[in-house]
């Protein structure tokens, strides 16, 4: 992205709150704020399913929480002293406006995403 090698960042969604709020795996956050630094456009490609109008925002979304093993023992080895804490989520929230468009089978969805999902979801429905 600094090299200017990148003209778009895509990723796809687990959930997409009622604002435009993403939830993807973990890192998806992390690139698209390197994406907004450098003037990249993101676009999350996901469809209708998982568009959650009855979640107002990605605050509201529950981020499923992983072993700690997962991040504590490498191949059955311990890597970690035992009582360390760990917190290891499998997802992050992208805020809606780190967020160029949101794409659907139902077609593009732009800011404000509160009146654009709401429509792709009517869309949808309809078929």
């Amino acid at each position: 992205m600094r090299q200017g090698r990148v003209d778009a960042v895509i990723f796809g969604a687990d959930r997409v709150a009622a604002n435009g709020d993403v939830a993807n795996k973990i890192g998806t956050y992390n690139i698209a704020l390197l994406a907004h630094t450098h003037g990249i456009p993101v676009y999350c490609v996901a469809p209708t399913s998982t568009i959650d109008l009855d979640t107002p925002t990605g605050d509201d979304i529950p981020i499923e929480e992983r072993d700690t093993a997962e991040v504590t023992r490498v191949g059955g080895t311990v890597v970690a002293p035992e009582a360390v804490p760990v917190y290891n989520p499998a997802f992050d929230i992208t805020p809606a406006r780190y967020i160029s468009a949101i794409v659907t089978e139902e077609g593009v969805c732009h800011a404000p995403y509160g009146l654009s999902l709401v429509a792709a979801v009517a869309r949808a429905a309809e078929t």
